[in-house]
């Protein structure tokens, strides 16, 4: 069973661990050893609707299969406005999914004190919960592991922007047992409050950080045979920090057309690898496990208004997500007790197909695409899901709906 040492919600933690519910839980999964309960929580960051259909135009056809996450059994909608703004950005929106209120743009699960750079009135995030009741956790991305939306879920800061303090968190308050993605997101802008992590450099918060993941017990692995050794041999609590910028940079979806891969930077594990890589050393606790997943670079492609390079990474995101229904369908137990949440924490660049008119697109075609920013908009998304209180999911919602159903799941 996980030890839960972060220090920061205790109050919060004392509260819920006195609860009646959480203790008749607890006293039924020791009577009965019930079926531990899984969360995966997977997240196309900046995918729209339309970022869905071109994909599955370009894999399959206009009359071809659905895409893996849109086969899942309940679909809904969200409202994604921060606290401050009608168009969110990835902090307020992750924070919104992994708190159950509403934040400023660029505050990470904290309501920031901006005298001070302290956080008021925190609860513990549903990551934090979930190793309450002894779960297991991870963190994947292919961003930098630190960057907004997986910070959102294991920290707890003032600003997106204080990575070092942020993976700090990670690994000595939070104990997230997975963590694998990109370099450390470098500190700037409002975290001089950290001042022990408070590197503007990438190098120096990289050496920071690798020397507190080995303090703290983590294996250190930096690209796919590292990790892929690591979780061969039983390695609990792992640390993967691969390419510094994000990882992948270079793909083009024409390599879709022959194995339906990104074409990948040597030695660097794709999204999909690094889920199965997570769910092989998570599934071993008895307990469960709370994970996250973000394709973070659809967005990135999405700014950029590139109509290919967003499609090679939402293929590459439904990869993970077939990797993660494969894993859940091997076991009966699995299918029974695993909520599987797809949602984009908001809309990017306004992308919209326009065309062709007139004549029909076939597999491996790119559709006429067309922008109307370069930035995130406010339109919401959609929400795919399955497992146990999936069906709440099924409708409008807003934001914050999503961590209260991820509670219900937990209890």
């Amino acid at each position: 069973m996980k030890k839960f040492t972060t220090t920061v919600c205790t109050l919060a933690a004392a509260a819920l661990i006195a609860s009646p519910a959480l203790a008749d839980h607890h006293q039924h999964h020791e009577r009965h050893h019930k079926a531990p309960t899984n969360i995966i929580f997977m997240v196309p960051d900046g995918m729209g609707l339309s970022n869905t259909t071109a994909a599955r135009i370009f894999k399959n056809g206009p009359n071809g299969e659905r895409l893996a996450f849109e086969k899942l059994a309940n679909i809904g909608y969200q409202s994604t406005h921060s606290a401050n703004s009608t168009v969110t950005d990835s902090a307020a929106a992750a924070s919104a999914w992994a708190s159950g209120d509403k934040f400023i743009n660029n505050e990470i699960s904290c309501h920031g004190d901006y005298s001070d750079g302290s956080c008021a009135d925190m609860v513990p995030t549903i990551l934090e919960l979930a190793e309450m009741k002894g779960m297991a956790s991870g963190l994947v991305a292919t961003s930098q592991i630190s960057h907004a939306t997986p910070a959102a879920f294991g920290a707890h800061t003032i600003s997106r922007y204080c990575g070092t303090e942020i993976a700090r968190q990670y690994l000595e308050e939070t104990n997230v047992d997975v963590i694998l993605g990109g370099g450390v997101y470098k500190t700037k802008d409002f975290c001089n409050v950290y001042a022990d992590s408070f590197y503007t450099n990438k190098d120096e918060a990289r050496t920071y950080i690798i020397n507190k993941a080995a303090a703290n017990g983590y294996e250190l692995v930096t690209d796919k045979d590292e990790m892929a050794a690591a979780v061969a041999a039983g390695n609990k609590k792992v640390l993967g920090l691969f390419e510094q910028n994000g990882l992948h940079n270079g793909k083009t979806p024409e390599n879709f057309r022959v194995d339906e891969t990104i074409s990948y930077p040597a030695g660097e594990p794709t999204l999909a690898e690094m889920t199965a890589a997570a769910l092989d050393i998570l599934e071993e606790d008895r307990d469960g496990f709370f994970l996250m997943v973000e394709g973070s670079q659809i967005d990135w492609e999405d700014h950029a208004n590139n109509v290919e390079g967003q499609i090679a990474e939402t293929l590459g995101f439904e990869a993970a997500v077939e990797k993660v229904q494969e894993w859940i369908a091997a076991d009966e137990s699995r299918k029974a007790n695993t909520l599987l949440i797809v949602v984009a924490d908001h809309d990017t660049g306004g992308f919209a197909i326009n065309g062709p008119y007139g004549t029909l697109s076939e597999a491996g075609d790119i559709i006429d695409a067309g922008w109307t920013s370069g930035g995130h908009t406010a339109v919401d998304t959609i929400v795919y899901s399955q497992g146990p209180k999936s069906k709440m999911l099924g409708k409008a919602l807003d934001n914050t709906d999503l961590y209260e159903v991820m509670v219900k799941a937990l209890r």
